[in-house]
């Protein structure tokens, strides 16, 4: 991202409400997690239904109320070139300067063998459009000429950050680790600057992988994605969304709680072992998954040593 950032940083995906009831709960969660500095909140998208006008309100506030840097998902499915570009442009309109370039899955109903992607195809198809649109937006800018009080000096227009997903364990689409590397490099060539992992449960799994990108020629920060997994059915649900392979020992460690609180505790242990881990290995920082929750990403920070007690008390 422009100017890299102190590390090691931290970030949290939102989700877009559906309900008053769970609105108030987001807005409640956002101020929270707002209040602790993170590098940028991220608002998923999805294409269809009432999602986009909903991301983009969570996105606006983000950015007037609480002064975060806010992310944009993006996918490819089902856009022309021109409903695309109406889109990005309308997130820019609103201030918004990061995108998670996605290629996207499948609709309802539909499977890999629908024409289901418009006229993109890939994420770096996606990530090009977006440096397109801001630079035909905002091709450039005017800045002070220090000494001269008068005079000003042409630059060019302001960057955007465009983060890409990656996957330690394997695409489900893909045939080797090889291949996975090997559309990371194509998407930083497309343009992307920063990279998010999908899910893993081991930190062996995000660092060897790491190391296997730096050494093919990836260049751009390799942020780890952790999902804190209160409960079975949470865990179930993620590997379905996922289609990672169950962690073996998560889930005998889940099944032997007692009850409901402590399973929760069994599984906000293991995300904030998982957390110190990549720290320890050289992670540059942390992205959480949050559920629209506080509570347990906040306490994931606390235990990996980045944050302090008093940060996860509710706001009064």
């Amino acid at each position: 991202m422009a100017g890299e950032p102190a590390c090691p940083t931290f970030s949290f995906e939102l989700y877009p409400p559906r309900t008053p009831a769970a609105e108030a709960k987001l807005f409640e969660s956002i101020d929270r997690l707002s209040a602790v500095g993170p590098e940028f909140i991220s608002v998923t998208y999805r294409p269809t239904g009432p999602d986009r006008a909903a991301s983009l309100a969570v996105l606006g506030r983000l950015i007037r109320e609480h002064r975060v840097r806010a992310m944009a998902h993006l996918t490819c499915v089902g856009s022309s070139y021109s409903e695309a570009s109406h889109v990005i442009r309308e997130f820019l309109d609103e201030g918004v300067t990061s995108f998670l370039a996605l290629r996207g899955d499948p609709p309802p109903g539909q499977s890999e063998d629908d024409d289901f992607l418009g006229d993109i195809s890939t994420a770096g198809e996606l990530v090009q459009l977006i440096h397109r649109v801001q630079a035909e937006r905002s091709p450039f800018s005017f800045e002070e000429m220090p000494g001269f009080p008068s005079a000003k000096r042409l630059r060019s227009g302001e960057k955007v950050t465009i983060a890409v997903a990656t996957f330690p364990n394997g695409h489900p689409r893909s045939r080797s680790r090889a291949q996975d590397i090997d559309t990371l490099l194509a998407k930083e060539a497309a343009g992307a600057n920063l990279a998010i992992t999908q899910l893993f449960f081991a930190a062996d799994e995000y660092l060897e992988f790491v190391a296997d990108a730096r050494a093919a020629g990836v260049t751009m920060r390799i942020l780890p994605g952790i999902m804190p997994v209160l409960s079975i059915a949470r865990l179930h649900r993620i590997l379905e969304l996922s289609g990672e392979s169950m962690p073996q020992q998560l889930l005998a460690a889940l099944e032997a709680a007692p009850d409901s609180e402590a399973a929760a505790r069994v599984g906000l242990d293991a995300s904030i072992e998982l957390a110190r881990g990549v720290l320890a290995g050289g992670a540059d920082g942390l992205h959480l998954y949050t559920f629209n929750n506080a509570d347990a990403p906040l306490a994931v920070l606390e235990g990996a040593g980045l944050l302090d007690t008093t940060a996860r008390q509710p706001s009064q």
